[in-house]
């Protein structure tokens, strides 16, 4: 089979002592030969978190080698840690900006009253096990005490200067058991714009990491010696400070984004990787680096099927760039086939509660509620993942009470669904009901199946399975549950991969008794926990649809989170709704019928049962656009399938795109009369692989004969690849006009086209 090799450093040899099956065999050989085995004897087993292909490999044995890459202990930690919050915070909190620009003054960040023990506190209730602060975002201003920067907190108004950010919630993390992790971004606009340090073309020398600084000593002792250009011994310093001054470091996020390069910067990753192994053994290197990888997007969306281990098709290890991974297939058997290294590569779900990373402002930023949140969290959690959601602190330096009852009700049901299990007490393998990882159900053969009976008869709708990953590895491609119903087995749920966790969700059984199929494994399965979950649904959330003529209808529809139509369904659930603002109760109106909002708003509506309400949804309507007519546009694309028409005709279904051309594109509406615009909604067109059209810098004008044109304002959706929802900019004060015109200044990855799958006027 050609030679073995594994990676050394950043990976460790482990032997478990058990016998083993004919089908070690072949794998057996491959190790021996490599020496990775710590006994040639047939009794013992060694399993690494990466390990190259030998030449000649066939595909039954790059299979069977990848179900021997077990997860490095960080990795098995994270894993277990299951949600993690980011905090994106500094100067774009105070700005309003997703994106700053790097040349803000430090003066801006002046958090009135800083409180990291509330954050702490409901992140803990959330049922939040770690949390990963952006200690510096790609504007450069750095949220600690750095000795390498003036631009940073050691230069704001806040505490006069002598302010520390990750120092006030190191503290806090100690003080309520959370782990920490740091995100320092490797773009720096201000380094690129005002330092002088990023892409200044200067030579690669030998240089001591850290670089003392004179009156500033680290109490860590440890020094190392690098060959690094001007920025990237800034990049190590920072990262010296951030590993050794703070308590344990858990996680390093590394983001991708660049907003602006200059003079050919580039990162010496592998440096990076190494300082951080040594200082932070326990910190994952999250998403540009080897340990998690970015799930490839950022709205919480999940794949049915996760492998943990993938390929790399590098041949050599140290040439890997830790590339963002899209595809919605990363560790199929078909793409084992030309791996070169299999590695083992955990995905990272992360989203924000919030709009946008930032906090912006309260009134019209929009909040995810709990049912979303204990979705994304049931999906990416048990969708064999980790949930890394963002909660972004205010102005004031506290989290916001909309985000707050949001995460206290989405702790609560994870609590309530999870923290007991309804096979409590139940008959079936000793090894998946002793709650242990190192015992597990294993068959014969890679298909099996194994019962479990319950206590008694239970209402159940969710059913928990885990794979001893921690030392088999992963190996199950496909199971089924059944539940015994009426005197015979009723399958009521399938899934592909379990990995770490598999959460099967289903409607509501009555049921003593389940079986567990696995019906296909690379090899034979290994399961070490199997629990029967019962979740309190609330009352149906409502669903508020709108036509052109801004007529609403409200239906209490299917949970976001169940898995199958007509789960839940109650059409007799009474809706109360609201068009002023406030919370609907039961003295607010009762929907009985559609009715009209001819001058737009803000509606809320609630389902209520009994004394159980429902999540409030909230919906902003802009004007009708039914009478509206196209004054003038940058040309369509392909007039057949995107007409221009189609970005105001009421649906997201379908939008428009112009034609490719160089320079500003725009797309203007004659309203048919004046209106008071208060502001706009931009819903930008689904990128699917290939991010076209999305307006990235815009400024929207009016005019009231459709000749003469003023801007009333100019700004950037930031983010908006990796994030292409609905964008709601408002005005500091009402312009009335009748004509308005999107002018896109610029579309992001450099796409020469305009894109509108819904545009909407706001008149509140």
């Amino acid at each position: 089979m050609g030679e073995c090799e594994m990676r050394k450093g950043t990976n460790t040899i482990r032997t478990y002592g058990e016998a083993m099956s004919k089908r070690d065999t072949a794998i057996l050989a491959c190790l021996a030969v490599c020496g990775l085995l710590m006994s040639a004897t047939m009794a013992e087993e060694t399993y690494v978190q990466t390990v190259k292909v030998p030449d000649g490999a066939s595909m039954d044995e790059i299979v069977e080698l990848s179900t021997r890459i077990v997860p490095h202990p960080r990795q098995m930690i994270w894993h277990k840690d299951e949600f993690i919050a980011f905090i994106h915070y500094g100067p774009n909190a105070f700005s309003r900006r997703e994106w700053g620009s790097g040349s803000e003054d430090p003066s801006l960040f002046n958090p009135t009253d800083l409180d990291t023990d509330q954050w702490c506190d409901v992140m803990k209730k959330a049922e939040i096990k770690r949390v990963v602060l952006t200690v510096k975002h790609h504007d450069g201003m750095c949220l600690w005490q750095s000795r390498y920067t003036k631009h940073g907190v050691n230069s704001s108004k806040w505490r006069d200067g002598e302010g520390d950010v990750l120092r006030d919630l190191a503290e806090s993390c100690k003080k309520y058991g959370l782990k920490l992790g740091v995100y320092l971004s490797p773009a720096d606009l201000h380094e690129i714009k005002d330092g002088n340090r990023y892409g200044n073309l200067s030579k690669y020398r030998e240089e001591v990491i850290p670089t003392p600084v004179e009156g500033r000593p680290f109490a860590d002792k440890r020094t190392f010696r690098y060959s690094v250009d001007d920025y990237n011994r800034y990049f190590m310093n920072q990262l010296s400070e951030l590993l050794t001054e703070y308590g344990p470091i858990y996680e390093t996020w590394f983001d991708g984004a660049h907003p602006k390069r200059k003079g050919g910067q580039t990162y010496t990753r592998t440096q990076w990787t190494e300082l951080i192994h040594t200082l932070a053994p326990d910190a994952m290197l999250a998403v540009k680096g080897p340990d998690t990888r970015w799930c490839g997007n950022e709205s919480g969306g999940t794949r049915p099927t996760e492998f943990n281990v993938i390929p790399l098709y590098v041949e050599k290890y140290e040439d890997e760039q830790w590339n963002d991974r899209r595809g919605g297939d990363l560790g199929s058997r078909a793409k084992l086939k030309d791996a070169k290294w299999l590695h083992y590569y955990p995905a990272e779900v992360n989203t924000s509660i919030r709009h946008g990373w930032f906090y912006r402002d309260d009134e019209h930023q929009t909040v995810r509620d709990a049912d979303n949140v204990f979705d994304i969290y049931e999906r990416a959690v048990g969708g064999n993942a980790a949930f890394l959601l963002n909660i972004p602190p205010n102005r004031e330096g506290k989290y916001s009470p909309r985000d707050v009852e949001s995460l206290l009700e989405t702790g609560r049901r994870i609590r309530a669904t999870y923290h007991t299990s309804v096979s409590e007490g139940s008959k079936g393998p000793a090894e998946v009901l002793d709650g242990k990882d190192e015992t597990f159900w294993q068959p014969e053969d890679q298909t099996g199946d194994f019962e479990v009976t319950l206590k008694g008869k239970a209402k159940i709708n969710r059913f928990m399975l885990q794979e001893a990953i921690a030392t088999r590895g992963q190996r199950v491609e496909a199971h089924a549950l059944d539940a015994w119903v009426d005197g015979a087995w009723k399958e009521v749920a399938a899934a592909t991969s379990i990995g770490y966790k598999r959460i099967l969700r289903f409607p509501i059984v009555e049921t003593d008794r389940f079986r567990i199929r696995i019906t296909g494994s690379r090899a034979n399965p290994t399961i070490c926990r199997a629990s029967a979950h019962y979740y309190d649904e609330p009352p149906n959330p409502v669903e508020v649809r709108v036509n052109r003529n801004n007529r609403v209808t409200l239906v209490a529809g299917i949970a976001a989170f169940s898995s199958k139509a007509g789960f839940r369904a109650n059409n007799a659930q009474l809706i109360y709704y609201t068009t002023d603002g406030s919370e609907p109760m039961v003295a607010s109106m009762l929907y009985t019928a559609a009715f009209d909002m001819p001058e737009g708003g803000t509606i809320k509506a609630r389902t209520i049962v009994g004394d159980r309400k429902g999540t409030v949804r909230t919906r902003v309507l802009g004007y009708p656009t039914q009478k509206w007519k196209i004054l003038s546009f940058s040309g369509d694309r392909d007039p057949r399938r995107s007409p221009a028409a189609r970005a105001i005709d009421g649906t997201s279904h379908h939008g428009w795109m112009s034609k490719a051309g160089d320079g500003e594109k725009h797309f203007a509406v004659d309203m048919q009369e004046e209106h008071s615009i208060a502001g706009f909604a931009y819903l930008p067109p689904n990128p699917g692989r290939k991010p076209v059209g999305l307006v990235e810098k815009y400024r929207l004008e009016v005019s009231a004969d459709g000749k003469t044109w003023t801007a009333v304002k100019e700004g950037q959706f930031g983010n908006i690849v990796n994030d292409p929802s609905k964008r709601t900019v408002r005005f500091d004060k009402p312009v009335k006009a009748r004509y308005f015109k999107l002018v896109g200044v610029s579309s992001a990855a450099g796409s020469k086209e305009m894109g509108i799958q819904e545009f909407e006027v706001l008149g509140k």
